[in-house]
């Protein structure tokens, strides 16, 4: 299998790191791109009508893409528990969707200061996205640092790759200020190695 990928991007990042958890990392072969949002790869193109990271080409079947696609796929394939079946279902669910929406969040800003020359970047909207941010780190510290502290599932995956990224891009805006728990449990689960494994490079 190739996976179309990025170094930076929080969502390759989730399914690499997911691999390592499932001790699968050997099974997928990085084809690595780079493309904008602005300025689309045509090989992820090709993979990928929509030209997002991550595509998951498979010999067998069609290119999946969308991370949660992907995660879900490889958990089944390779027997993971990552997508509990009942239980905390819901939970991991929304905690999952809950990571990629700051991922989501995180990249927009990033794109508004990188691709916009600084006269056309619109300051309300990255404010907009950093209060979306605000608002999950919040809940995150105060409602779910409980589940967190529970067994991995691709809920703590996709938080940990956010949080990650937020430190990559957004490191200024010190997301950890008024969220002690939620600090203290990414400073613990990033020290896995698959965390340790998958870490972004630092430009």
């Amino acid at each position: 299998m190739k996976l179309y990928h990025s170094p930076a991007s929080p969502f390759v990042r989730k399914v690499c790191v997911l691999l390592h958890e499932l001790n699968q990392a050997d099974a997928v072969e990085p084809a690595t791109v780079t493309t904008t949002a602005l300025a689309s790869d045509e090989t992820l193109k090709a993979a990928n009508p929509l030209a997002r990271l991550p595509a998951l080409e498979r010999p067998e079947g069609t290119t999946l893409y969308d991370s949660r696609v992907i995660t879900a796929y490889l958990n089944d394939l390779y027997g993971g528990d990552f997508y509990p079946q009942a239980g905390t279902r819901w939970d991991t669910l929304t905690l999952e969707a809950t990571g990629d929406g700051i991922m989501d969040s995180a990249v927009s800003m990033a794109y508004e200061v990188r691709l916009r020359p600084e006269e056309a970047q619109s300051k309300e909207w990255i404010e907009a996205q950093w209060n979306k941010i605000s608002r999950a780190l919040a809940v995150l510290n105060a409602r779910w640092i409980s589940h967190l502290s529970g067994s991995v599932t691709m809920g703590h995956v996709s938080i940990a790759c956010a949080l990650g990224y937020l430190d990559l891009r957004h490191d200024a805006r010190n997301w950890r200020r008024g969220n002690d728990a939620l600090a203290a449990w990414f400073a613990e689960f990033e020290s896995r190695p698959s965390m340790q494994a998958t870490l972004p490079p630092a430009s």
